[in-house]
């Protein structure tokens, strides 16, 4: 999956950036759970040094944003790639050996 010294890293920043802004480490530490990946994380990171939101509830919030635009680009991909499996079907046809 994901390099996990990556993730530790950027899991680190997370919680050293919402510690700059005030918040517990241990919600800088659930955030990043939730994200779950470095790129995710890195998203966070520019919305906490770009806006820097002053309650958690808005923390929270872009936190699921971003959570849910991962899932649908998960769910983009895999419609993506049920397409092309259905597309190479009609075009080939079914192998009747398999």
């Amino acid at each position: 999956m994901h390099n996990q010294r990556e993730w530790a890293m950027k899991r680190d920043e997370l919680i050293r950036a919402m510690d700059r802004l005030g918040f517990p480490a241990e919600l800088g530490e659930q955030v990043a759970k939730q994200l779950g990946s470095p790129k995710a994380m890195q998203r966070m990171l520019v919305y906490l040094y770009n806006v820097r939101p002053n309650s958690v509830e808005l923390v929270v919030d872009e936190m699921l944003a971003i959570c849910s635009d991962v899932e649908a680009w998960r769910e983009k991909k895999l419609a993506e790639e049920a397409n092309a499996k259905y597309n190479e079907l009609l075009y080939y046809g079914i192998d009747e050996e398999k």
